[in-house]
């Protein structure tokens, strides 16, 4: 039976500076726990100097609640935020990642927090698909994002099975390809990454390989979609696909570099 852990937070000292760091979590890490994860990318922030670290210690010793118990799925309703909302936070995810791009180098900061962090890329994007699921019907247990994108990925292979013709047909084969590709490479490439993680790294290695707004279209008008997302959902509106086409189109003039921990060993 391997160990299942419910990390609330990991508090960070710096000796030498004297800084820390507290680095929230809130979720299981463990086999048949949670996403089955057994690692997760924590984005930290760095706390002001007058916190005492014992006082911060000993507030995240409290046991986890009953809720949090590992024979209990994480919760994610349905979104409480309507759909302007969560087009506002993708709007502010994209537009932060450009003006990263404007700013002197040397005041860039940390790009995985604007992908990963609080309110970033990937968190925008998951709530884009956490709108309109079937999620009363259509799952017995818990809805992971995950899931869902690799009925996709088994009907976009059946597509690519097909034979392509003009040019048109052969650029839609290749997004298609570009995504089965990514997705299959995702799942062999740690097996210690649970689903969320894998979303999160699909999203990331996206738009590092400038590949989001080709994608989102393509799973919007798959079977699988229609099947698995009320009308009410950013996929059954044209008119929202075409913004989520538009703002993740503004990412492909940058040359986006990932954290080598980040992108597993996925290369270009």
């Amino acid at each position: 039976m391997s160990p299942k852990w419910m990390v609330d937070n990991v508090v960070v000292r710096n000796e030498a500076a004297g800084h820390l760091y507290k680095f929230a979590c809130g979720r299981w890490l463990g086999r048949g726990v949670d996403d089955g994860s057994c690692e997760r990318l924590l984005v930290g922030e760095q706390l002001p100097s007058h916190i005492d670290i014992e006082d911060l210690v000993a507030s995240c010793r409290n046991p986890p609640s009953r809720s949090q118990s590992p024979a209990s799925p994480r919760k994610t309703a349905e979104p409480r935020l309507s759909i302007p909302a969560v087009q506002e936070m993708m709007g502010d995810a994209v537009n932060n990642i450009v003006k990263y791009y404007y700013k002197p180098e040397k005041e860039r900061g940390t790009l995985t927090v604007l992908l990963c962090g609080e309110k970033g890329l990937v968190s925008s994007l998951e709530l884009v698909f956490l709108c309109g699921y079937k999620s009363a019907r259509m799952f017995r247990q818990h809805f992971f994002i995950w899931d869902f994108l690799e009925r996709v990925n088994a009907s976009f292979s059946s597509q690519l099975k097909e034979q392509f013709g003009d040019a048109h047909v052969s650029s839609r084969k290749t997004a298609l390809h570009s995504f089965c590709n990514l997705v299959n490479r995702i799942n062999r490439a740690s097996r210690q990454l649970g689903k969320d993680g894998k979303f999160q790294l699909l999203v990331c290695v996206g738009a590092r390989d400038h590949m989001l707004h080709q994608w989102l279209p393509l799973i919007a008008e798959s079977p699988v979609t229609d099947s698995m997302y009320e009308e009410s959902s950013f996929f059954h509106d044209a008119g929202l696909v075409t913004f989520l086409v538009q703002i993740l189109q503004s990412l492909t003039e940058f040359h986006i570099i990932l954290e080598p921990s980040l992108v597993k060993g996925i290369g270009s």
